[in-house]
């Protein structure tokens, strides 16, 4: 996941120092606030002069086409209007470059990027625009898994609250890029914050219940209604490698996952036998509780001694309540 730190959040420093020091600490994109101050272009031209990260600017206005003709000027690397402010379609001219996106407010469905499929990605404002050192609305997370099941080619970047726990679970979830301004600014050095933003392990306070994909989105048979068939069909269809397996009143009775399928297959063919479902789940497989913290959550895949690409999440019931998926976080680290 790139970080774009939001240059304005320095309150003490001049811009140039701001900028030299983002640059000397290898920050991924410089995000620009324009809150319909076409007098940001000018700090836009001067940061062009003095470094070549890219520039990822944010316009607030309910006139876009005022702000054309500077974009041709002075080109940027991504370039976001505020959906809330519009009074009319978006339409940006084909001759602007740049990278193209739509930002949203947390009461704002993502059903509205429906009209803007030809934009490059959707900027969800986790926190309130133009107010720094916000708190992150933990609603979004559920915002940012709905988006990437409507819009799965579709990129995610997200702005506000963004720290170190909440940056580890966004990486989690597959986002391309986050904004952070308060939280580089006011730690000891930039250093130290973007070195908190982006390593592997940090303590959290969210629970795994905020951020996991809940049970009415994952691939799940019913114990008393098992087959061959149902199995091979929901892990096909929620593409994860496995499915849950729990029993009508929702208690995990344990997973099925591919491996499993082909051992149970191997076994078979060796032994002449069919193949039945249930002797290939998995009743008591490494799982997860929805109160757990991420840091909890990492201390126990510490103690697997095997990959760990996922699992399942329940309540201290029992109950069958969600799946961790862990493939984006590996994909980002790549």
């Amino acid at each position: 996941m790139k970080i774009s730190a939001s240059i304005y959040s320095d309150k003490i420093r001049p811009l140039e120092e701001t900028i030299r020091d983002l640059e000397a600490h290898q920050v991924d994109m410089l995000h620009v606030d324009c809150n319909d101050d076409v007098s940001v272009f000018d700090d836009i031209a001067s940061i062009r002069s003095w470094c070549t990260l890219p520039i990822d600017l944010h316009i607030i206005t309910d006139k876009p086409e005022k702000y054309f003709d500077l974009l041709r000027k002075h080109p940027v690397d991504y370039l976001t209007f505020q959906f809330e402010d519009l009074t009319s379609a978006l339409e940006i001219p084909a001759d602007i470059p740049g990278k193209k996106g739509l930002a949203v407010i947390t009461p704002t469905s993502i059903e509205v990027f429906d009209d803007y499929s030809d934009f490059d990605f959707i900027l969800i404002m986790a926190t309130i625009p133009g107010q720094s050192g916000g708190v992150f609305d933990r609603i979004n997370f559920t915002k940012i898994r709905q988006f990437r099941s409507c819009f799965p080619s579709k990129s995610i970047h997200v702005d506000g609250g963004v720290n170190a726990e909440v940056s580890f679970i966004l990486r989690n979830m597959g986002v391309s890029s986050s904004v952070s301004g308060s939280y580089l600014f006011n730690a000891p050095s930039v250093g130290h914050a973007l070195m908190n933003l982006t390593k592997r392990e940090i303590e959290s306070h969210f629970k795994v219940g905020d951020f996991m994909i809940p049970i009415e989105e994952c691939p799940v048979v019913r114990l008393e209604e098992i087959d061959l068939r149902s199995v091979l069909e929901t892990i096909e269809v929620g593409n994860l490698g496995f499915c849950l397996v729990s029993n009508q009143e929702g208690t995990l009775s344990g997973i099925i996952s591919s491996a499993d399928i082909r051992k149970a297959l191997l076994k078979s063919l060796d032994q002449h036998t069919e193949l039945n479902p249930k002797t290939m789940i998995n009743e008591h497989p490494v799982h997860l509780f929805d109160d757990n913290t991420v840091v909890e959550m990492l201390q126990l895949i510490k103690k697997c001694n095997f990959p760990v690409m996922y699992l399942p999440v329940v309540n201290r019931a029992g109950k069958a309540c969600g799946i961790i998926n862990f493939v984006h976080l590996i994909k980002g680290e790549l």
